[in-house]
């Protein structure tokens, strides 16, 4: 799995937190005795990859790991196979299925056992009970495992249906396991004074927290706040950022080529060595991780693509200038220097040779007509250009088929531009996306609209707030950039603008701009031991120069973008920002899986009534 050293970079040591998860997963597997086998549901195999790595798994008697299929279990010779999953009511189907599967084998002499993740639930126990196979359980655990530490600041919970759940089935499930996982981080780096948040799915969570805390009845470990602010902002508070093409390195290889689970897979013909024939050629996608341990991904990762390029080259040079200090060593002591640092200096030098084919990747993409014209569309909509009529480039995309995703996408953008649409102009958009790609896709169309991507017009709210909040800045130095609106080169994602206000002036000072968003805000205090207040007081004025900065946890319901986290690390480094930050999210997303978790996977055989 390689080295977590960079989790313990931050304000926070994010090993703390995966160190708990490995504990946790380690008890609950050391519950059964002997061999084990696991089965996984596929979704959690990159989660689990970033906790606890197989090497840890075999010293715990782990001798097989299956994926959760209905094709049955492969033989094995182990006593216990365990099912790792999430509580979803179709993959209980499988589970029983296996389970059956080995009744008729006549291999129940095996125990078998489920892990929850995160919690189990009392539908998917039922579902187990009804198929018959409930009774040959030996024991059913859960596992708490929810904020997985990505990054020296940054966690996901990788849960990607919770903006599908929230905002389209009104099932606020999610929201309990994010309090949950809010009262994890308060027991490992101490109550958090200070929560502010906005929209309806942060009240829930706030709510639920209080309460948990509540229950405690100040059972809670005794320990010096780490953090000084908690800042949650539901997604539906700002739905345009994410429908906007991300134009940070990040960004563009997720919108791209889709990054999981800190990893992105790549086509092969791009990493071949110059060495390697033809006929050896690796004909599989090349798998590359994405965190700061490489050096040079932690430099590019939050930079304008349009800056990338000078970067590379630059870093290429220096690392030939390093190499060739070897012809000027003369004596044994700057021999021995070079030596050390020639580990190091090729690490570097692999490094660049694959982002130099990462960007190229890129390259090939933003300079495409396609991509071109599609960035023109959104920046004219952004700016309020003709947002209130029908747009010739939709239609042409419409016309010649181009993917729905980013039809739809430019529709929602031009949608939350104009404050919705004339009936007659999303009349019109509909009835040409039901007759080109099919009238299965009508309820997707409904499902935009309950989510509040797609809407009839009301008021026009989007002028005030692009002009209060300052959304659009004319120049932008994409090379060294002096504002958050470099991530989108022009565009500042409001959701951080927000982040920026909270941070200074202070919330108080935007109360207008604010009841224009959708949904409550949200301020509450939480009270802290006197002893501990007193603690952090002194630690701070001990160390005033390193602490004046205060660490403020900004957690995205429903996800965020690469583009937004480069954002906010942007004004984490400005001396005049005052805080810096931990992300947390239910997932990273771009507009392409944003929309894909609403669209209806309906094909038009399913609705034909006949």
């Amino acid at each position: 799995m390689g080295s977590t050293g960079h989790l313990s970079n931050g304000k926070l040591n994010l090993n703390l937190l995966r160190d708990y998860y490995r504990r946790e997963l380690l008890e609950c597997l050391d519950k059964c005795l002997g061999s084990k086998a696991l089965v996984w549901d596929d979704a959690l195999t990159g989660p689990f990859g970033l906790i606890a790595e197989y090497s840890l798994l075999k010293e715990h008697e782990v001798e097989k790991m299956f994926p959760l299929s209905d094709k049955g279990l492969p033989p094995s010779n182990v006593q216990n196979i365990i099912f790792v999953t999430r509580p979803k009511l179709h993959l209980m189907e499988q589970i029983a299925q296996n389970l059956l599967q080995e009744e008729h084998k006549g291999g129940f002499r095996k125990e078998y056992h489920i892990i929850f993740v995160p919690r189990k639930s009392l539908l998917c126990e039922k579902k187990l009970k009804e198929s018959g196979v409930y009774g040959t359980l030996h024991y059913i655990e859960e596992f708490n495992l929810s904020m997985i530490p990505f990054d020296s600041d940054l966690m996901s919970m990788e849960m990607e249906g919770a903006f599908k759940e929230c905002y389209l089935e009104n099932d606020y499930t999610t929201m309990f396991y994010v309090a949950q996982s809010l009262m994890t981080l308060q027991f490992l780096y101490g109550i958090i004074p200070n929560i502010q948040g906005k929209g309806d799915c942060a009240k829930n969570v706030v709510d639920m927290m209080l309460r948990m805390r509540r229950e405690l009845g100040g059972r809670e470990p005794q320990i010096t706040p780490q953090i000084d602010n908690l800042l949650i902002l539901d997604r539906n508070v700002d739905l345009l950022t994410p429908l906007l093409s991300q134009l940070t390195y990040d960004g563009l290889i997720d919108e791209i080529f889709g990054i999981n689970n800190t990893s992105v897979k790549l086509p092969p013909e791009k990493f071949v060595s110059s060495s390697q024939s033809p006929e050896d050629a690796p004909t599989e996608k090349k798998k590359i991780i994405l965190n700061s341990s490489d050096e040079l991904y932690g430099e590019l990762r939050d930079k304008n693509f349009n800056a990338v390029g000078s970067l590379v080259s630059k870093k290429a040079k220096t690392i030939t200038a390093e190499f060739d200090e070897r012809h000027a060593a003369k004596t044994v002591s700057e021999m021995k220097h070079f030596v050390s640092k020639l580990p190091h200096l090729q690490q570097m030098r692999q490094s660049l040779s694959i982002h130099t084919s990462i960007a190229e990747l890129i390259k090939e993409h933003t300079d495409s007509e396609e991509f071109l014209d599609s960035l023109r569309c959104q920046q004219e909509f952004i700016n309020g250009l003709d947002t209130d009529k029908v747009n010739t480039y939709v239609e042409d995309c419409i016309g010649k088929m181009e993917p729905l995703d980013k039809v739809l996408r430019l529709i929602c953008i031009q949608s939350y531009c104009n404050n919705g649409l004339k009936t007659k102009v999303l009349d019109y958009y509909k009835r040409e996306i039901i007759q080109t790609y099919g009238y299965e896709h009508l309820v997707t169309l409904m499902n935009l609209e309950k989510a509040g991507l797609l809407r009839q017009s009301g008021q026009r709210h989007y002028p005030t707030i692009r002009k209060s909040l300052k959304l659009i800045v004319d120049e932008v130095n994409e090379q060294n950039p002096n504002d958050i609106s470099y991530v989108y080169s022009g565009y500042a994602p409001l959701s951080i603008r927000l982040a920026q206000y909270h941070a200074r002036p202070g919330w108080r000072s935007i109360t207008e701009v604010l009841n224009l968003l959708p949904g409550p805000t949200i301020e509450e205090i939480q009270q802290i031991p006197v002893a501990l207040r007193k603690r952090r007081s002194s630690i701070t004025s001990s160390h005033s120069s390193v602490m004046d900065q205060k660490v403020t946890l900004v957690v995205f319901l429903g996800g965020v973008t690469f583009a937004e986290i480069a954002a906010l690390r942007f004004l984490a480094q400005q001396d005049d920002g005052g805080t810096d930050y931990v992300i947390a999210t239910t997932k990273i997303i771009s507009g392409s899986t944003l929309l894909d978790s609403v669209m209806e996977k309906l094909s038009p055989v399913h609705l034909n009534p006949f």
